[in-house]
C-alpha cells in the first residue's frame, strides 16, 4: 500500500516580521539628540530621518541586511560630519594649500582642541545609560518618535530652534558697545545706511536682506577731493592691519585696560571686519573706498576709486608698505597686489631680529624694529601712506626653539607695549602723522559652541568685531580727554570717509578741531561677514549662519 502525504507549499512569512529595529544605531541617533539638545549641531532632522528609514526598512536576506550596516557606517558618518559645524568638503579643498604649509606641532595641535573631555564623558555615560536600559526597553520606539517629533517641528520653517535657550542667540560681542542706537534699531527703521529688517526672519527673507544689502553697498563711494588746496598741510598716514585680535579677544586676554587704548582719539566700538581670514580681510581694507562687497566679489576687480591708496596717490601721497612677515603663506603679498591694488615695493626686512615663528615656520620679525625702521623714513614734511601688516598673535606662533604654541596674552601685551611706546616715541618727534589701528580679524581665543578655539571657518560676531582706533600724532590742538566712541555698526567705507575728511591735512595745524564734525554722521554698515563657504548677519538684533548655501539658522549660544 502506497502512503501518501499531501505536499504543503510555505508562504513567505510577512514583511513585517524582519523589522530588527536600530540595534547600534540608536546610539548613534541618541547621541545626536544630546549634542542637538546642547547646541552643538547644525541638525538637518530631514536627511536623519531618511537615513533612520534606510536602517529601518525590512529585509527578509540576512546578507543584505548585515551589508546594508556596512554601507551605512560611512553614510553615517558623513551625515554626521555635515550636522556638526565643522568645515565642509568645499572649505577643507578651498584650504587643503594652507594646511600643508602647517608645522606638524600645530597640526597636532589643532587636532587636540577638538578633544572635549567634558563631551567624552558625558558620550560615555550615555553609552551606558543605553546598554543598561535597552536590555528591557525597546529603544528603538522612542528613538523613531524622537526623530519624527524634530521633523514636525521643522515643518513651519528652517529658523526654529531645536536647542535649549536657541531663540536667545549669541550676542554681537563680548565687549560693550558704547551708548547710542544699535544696529537692530536702526535697521528695523531702516534708518542709516542699513536695509530695513522689518520681514520675519525666515530663511528665505534673510536671504532677500542680504542681497538687498549687497545692492544698497554697491552704490556707495567716499568721495575724495579732486586736488587738494594750496594750504594743504603734508601728513603720513599710517595703517596698522593687526592679525587675530578681536575685542572679545581683548577681554579673554585680561588687556582691556592696557594704556594703548588711552592713546586713541577715535575708537570703534562696533566695527565689522567682515570676515575672518587675513588675505579677503586686507583685500577689503585697502578697498576701503567703496561698499562692502560680498566674498566672491572680492576676487573680481574693483572700480578705480575703490582703492583706497590709490585715492590718496592721486592726490600726491606716495605709497608704502611694510609686513612683519615673509607674506608668502597663502599668498598673502600676492593678494594685496592682485586684489587690493597695492604695488608698492615691500620694506626691506634685512638685518630685522625674528621675535616669532609662524604656524608655517617662517620668520616674525619684532614689530618694535619694523616701525623704528619706519621711522627712520622720509621723515617731517613728507606726504605718504603706508599699509603695516602684522601677525604676531596668529594662532600656532611659538617662540623660536620652542615648538609650543607661544601664549596669546604674552604676546598681545609685548604687542601692545611695543605700539604703546612707538605712539609716545612718534609723539615726541614732531612728525604729523594719522595713525588708524584696523585688525584683520580675531583670533576666536575662547571658541564657541560652533567652533573651537583658533578655528576661524564661520566669521562670528566675536571674531569679526575688532578694536579700530584712530590717532592724529603731531596736532597743534591735540584731542583732549577720552577717545572719542563711535557705537554705531560701522565697517571699511567709515574708515575711508575719516581719511577722506582728514586728507588736506589741516586739522594738525588748526588751533582748533571741530572734533564732532570729523566724527559725525560716519556711513555705517549692518554687520554681514562672509568667508568662501559661510555668512554670517546680524538680523533684528540676532545672528544668523548660512554654511555653504543651505538654510539659515540662529547662530547657536
Amino acid at each position: 500500500m502506497i502512503n501518501r502525504s499531501k505536499s504543503k507549499t510555505s508562504s513567505p512569512s510577512p514583511l513585517w516580521q524582519y523589522w530588527r529595529g536600530l540595534s547600534g544605531w540608536n546610539y548613534y541617533f541618541l547621541l545626536k539628540f544630546g549634542l542637538l539638545w546642547t547646541g552643538y549641531l547644525n541638525f538637518h532632522a530631514m536627511e536623519n530621518l531618511v537615513f533612520m528609514a534606510f536602517l529601518l526598512f525590512p529585509l527578509p536576506n540576512l546578507r543584505l541586511h548585515r551589508l546594508r550596516h556596512w554601507i551605512a557606517i560611512p553614510v553615517g558618518f558623513a551625515l554626521f560630519w555635515r550636522d556638526t559645524w565643522l568645515p565642509g568638503l568645499d572649505s577643507i579643498a578651498s584650504q587643503g594649500s594652507q594646511l600643508a604649509g602647517f608645522s606638524t606641532d600645530y597640526i597636532i595641535d589643532l587636532v587636540t582642541r577638538f578633544i572635549n573631555w567634558q563631551m567624552v564623558g558625558a558620550a560615555f555615560v550615555l553609552l551606558v545609560a543605553y546598554l543598561f536600559l535597552s536590555q528591557w526597553l525597546r529603544v528603538t520606539v522612542f528613538v523613531v518618535a524622537a526623530m519624527v517629533w524634530l521633523n514636525v517641528l521643522t515643518i513651519t520653517g528652517p529658523v526654529i530652534s531645536l536647542t535649549p535657550g536657541g531663540g536667545t542667540p549669541a550676542t554681537a560681542a563680548t565687549a560693550t558697545p558704547a551708548s547710542g542706537p544699535t544696529g537692530s534699531e536702526l535697521a528695523a527703521t531702516g534708518g542709516g545706511d542699513i536695509p530695513a529688517q522689518t520681514a520675519p526672519p525666515t530663511s528665505e527673507n534673510l536671504t532677500a536682506w542680504l542681497n538687498s544689502f549687497y545692492a544698497s553697498e554697491a552704490k556707495r563711494q567716499t568721495t575724495f577731493p579732486e586736488t587738494l588746496p594750496e594750504d594743504a598741510q603734508p601728513f603720513e598716514l599710517l595703517v596698522i592691519n593687526i592679525c587675530s585680535l578681536s575685542w572679545s579677544d581683548v577681554e579673554a586676554a585680561g588687556l582691556a585696560s592696557h594704556p594703548l587704548w588711552t592713546h586713541f582719539d577715535i575708537l570703534f566700538k562696533n566695527f565689522n571686519s567682515a570676515t575672518s581670514y587675513s588675505g579677503p580681510a586686507a583685500i577689503r581694507l585697502l578697498r576701503a573706498s567703496c561698499g562692502q562687497p560680498s566674498h566672491k566679489n572680492l576676487y573680481s576687480p574693483a572700480g578705480e576709486k575703490c582703492y583706497l591708496f590709490d585715492n590718496l596717490a592721486a592726490l600726491g601721497f606716495t605709497q608704502q608698505l611694510m609686513l612683519d612677515h615673509n607674506g608668502e603663506f597663502g599668498d598673502f603679498l600676492k593678494q594685496l597686489r592682485q586684489y587690493g591694488n597695492m604695488q608698492a615695493p615691500l620694506m626691506d626686512q634685512t638685518g630685522l631680529p625674528v621675535a616669532l615663528q609662524s604656524f608655517d615656520g617662517s620668520p616674525v620679525y619684532d614689530d618694535a624694529a619694523v616701525l623704528k625702521r619706519w621711522l627712520a623714513g622720509e621723515g617731517e614734511n613728507a606726504r605718504t601712506a603706508t599699509f603695516f601688516n602684522l601677525l604676531p598673535m596668529h594662532d600656532g606662533n611659538h617662540f623660536p626653539g620652542v615648538t609650543k604654541t607661544a601664549d596669546y596674552k604674552v604676546r598681545a601685551q609685548k604687542l601692545f607695549d611695543q605700539l604703546d611706546a612707538f605712539l609716545d616715541e612718534l609723539e615726541k618727534s614732531g612728525r604729523k602723522v594719522m595713525v588708524v589701528v584696523v585688525p584683520e580679524h580675531g583670533a576666536a581665543l575662547q571658541g564657541d559652541k560652533m567652533q573651537v578655539s583658533g578655528l576661524r571657518d564661520i566669521p562670528s560676531p566675536s571674531i569679526t568685531n575688532v578694536p579700530a582706533g584712530v590717532k592724529f600724532v603731531g596736532m597743534k590742538a591735540p584731542h583732549q580727554g577720552s577717545a572719542i566712541e563711535i557705537s554705531q555698526p560701522s565697517s571699511f567705507l567709515a574708515i575711508s570717509e575719516l581719511v577722506a575728511r582728514s586728507v588736506d591735512g589741516k586739522n594738525f595745524v588748526a588751533d582748533q578741531v571741530d572734533w564732532n564734525a570729523l566724527t559725525s554722521s560716519l556711513p555705517q554698515t549692518a554687520p554681514v561677514s562672509e568667508n568662501s563657504n559661510a555668512v554670517v548677519i546680524q538680523y533684528q538684533g540676532k545672528p544668523y549662519v548660512r554654511l555653504g548655501g543651505g538654510n539659515w539658522v540662529p547662530y547657536p549660544q
